[in-house]
């Protein structure tokens, strides 16, 4: 009988936290692309987040950039939780409660300034450390996402010409003329 209620206690004690375990990678296979950029949210695990609306839907992006730009369009909807990769564990935590880096060496996703979350104050000071930065609470991350939207914004459309321009540079290069003016694909 004690055996059986230790058994029924440990249940109901490891399986939240098992369901939360299972549950931080199935956001990346339920939304596997940003709805924004396309990016790969599993590649981004990092930076990635997660908006769970009041009206059921979530969305899932790659970036704190792409989340503001959800945020900006969705006005009418109010958020019941934003979740954050953690940059250290790759795992989702709550992003009203991390720990932000804005700023240092490390280049941003989706922006020139970036954006870092941490789940414990501990690695936020870590990454300070070696890379520099300066700590910040969600609300300040955001709002320098926004703040940065405009230069953010013409940075990857120019990187986007550009990487257009190469693929049909490149394109160009797979083709060779022939007689008669056709062109012969390699």
């Amino acid at each position: 009988m004690k055996r059986m209620l230790l058994i029924c206690l440990c249940t109901l004690f490891f399986l939240p936290a098992a369901g939360a375990l299972w549950a931080q990678g199935s956001d990346v296979k339920e939304i596997p692309a940003c709805k924004y950029c396309g990016m790969n949210r599993e590649m981004f695990a990092h930076s990635r987040m997660l908006i769970a609306y009041d009206d059921g839907t979530n969305v899932g992006t790659c970036s704190l950039h792409c989340v503001a730009v959800d945020l900006a369009l969705n006005l009418d909807k109010t958020p019941k939780a934003i979740r954050v990769g953690d940059f250290s564990r790759k795992t989702l935590a709550d992003a009203e409660a991390a720990f932000w880096v804005i700023g240092g060496n490390k280049p941003g996703v989706m922006t020139k300034t970036a954006k870092w979350a941490f789940a414990n104050k501990a690695d936020a000071e870590k990454f300070l450390l070696e890379n520099g930065g300066r700590l910040a609470s969600f609300d300040e991350a955001l709002e320098a996402a926004y703040k940065d939207m405009a230069d953010d914004t013409k940075m990857i459309r120019e990187r986007r010409k550009m990487k257009k321009m190469k693929m049909m540079e490149h394109k160009s290069m797979d083709q060779k003329p022939m007689e008669h003016g056709h062109m012969e694909h390699k």
